[in-house]
């Protein structure tokens, strides 16, 4: 988000309110407004963009601009609406939360899969954030303006979070966040024997170009696209036609285990987004398809969960370290390929 602002009228300043910022990229070439937002913005269709055009709420370098506007590098583009951004109304809710760890300065939760961290599009309640706000007063906002959070993790994946309830809490965990010195393991199951017991992957993680709703490695002549992601794994059982691997992150991309393990060829088990959910390996026998429609059964969600995680406390000058059990979903799911492996090896 940028700091800057358009140049309204006066008496407008008070009734919009700011839903998108983005800056053009420096070789960007022109492109209808419609359809580059299209590419920005997640769940975004361009008959709404086009009706946003058409209502005065897109702005570029603070002028409003129909949608057949060609976006140029450097382009300040906002959306400005009456209302304010669902997601900044938000609501306590009476939700229990697991907390591992609590003191005057953070706590550490155990986020339960199926649970998303904060409101956005289409998921304005029932969310983290809506729980917190709930059991804790005067929690800290992040440069985000979201209170008390400062990481996230998916909505289907499972495991720890820190959460900061002071200001001092927030700006120390958010730096040794940005400078890499907070430690995140995670265990997943995915699909296909991996050749090597370890390794690291590396590559520019950002927006899929043609699949909105993924994000990609970027290659080649597009390495420099995207952010820099770096992530570490190990193999902790091989399974037959699956792997249970140990991921360590040492950057914090959107979707980034799931994204480096379909890079390498081996996409998160059940990762419905990333094509988890059909059977990538394995035989064709009808047995064997619904042995796996079971597995798909006993844990309808991406095979991850964030099992460890490790920081230095704010004010105790004292690393800590925190970890979580498989939650059982996944646990299942692992034994009944352990018993499936086993068969295989018999044969």
């Amino acid at each position: 988000m940028n700091d800057y602002t358009p140049e309204l009228p006066e008496e407008d300043n008070d009734d919009l309110y700011e839903h998108y910022s983005f800056t053009a990229d420096k070789g960007q070439s022109p492109l209808r407004i419609d359809k580059w937002l299209m590419n920005k913005v997640e769940n975004a269709t361009r008959n709404k963009i086009q009706d946003a055009a058409k209502n005065g709420s897109i702005f570029v370098n603070g002028t409003p601009v129909k949608s057949n506007y060609k976006v140029k590098p450097n382009d300040q583009i906002r959306v400005l609406f009456q209302h304010p951004p669902h997601e900044n109304l938000l609501v306590a809710e009476d939700i229990p939360l697991d907390i591992v760890y609590e003191d005057d300065q953070l706590l550490v939760v155990n986020k339960p899969a199926g649970m998303v961290v904060h409101p956005g599009h289409g998921n304005y309640s029932g969310t983290l954030i809506n729980a917190l706000i709930f059991h804790f007063d005067n929690l800290p906002n992040n440069s985000s303006e979201r209170p008390g959070l400062v990481h996230r993790i998916d909505k289907d994946t499972s495991g720890l979070l820190v959460v900061a309830k002071t200001e001092h809490a927030m700006a120390h965990l958010t730096a040794q966040f940005k400078a890499k010195t907070s430690e995140r393991e995670y265990v997943a199951i995915v699909w296909g024997n991996l050749e090597e017991d370890q390794g690291t992957i590396e590559g520019n993680i950002g927006r899929h170009p043609k699949n909105r709703l993924q994000n990609t490695v970027f290659l080649d002549d597009e390495a420099d696209k995207g952010k820099p992601a770096v992530t570490h794994y190990k193999v902790l059982e091989r399974l037959g036609y699956v792997t249970l691997v140990s991921c360590k992150l040492e950057t914090g991309r959107t979707h980034q285990i799931r994204v480096h393990m379909k890079h390498i060829g081996h996409t998160l088990f059940n990762d419905e987004r990333y094509g988890g959910n059909l059977i990538l390996k394995g035989t064709t026998f009808t047995k064997y398809k619904q042995f796996v429609e079971n597995c798909f059964k006993v844990l309808p969600r991406q095979a991850l969960h964030a099992k460890t995680l490790g920081f230095m406390h704010p004010t105790k000058n004292e690393f800590m370290s925190f970890d979580t059990p498989i939650p059982q979903d996944m646990q299942d799911c692992i034994e009944k390929w352990k018993g499936y492996s086993k068969h295989i090896d018999n044969n």
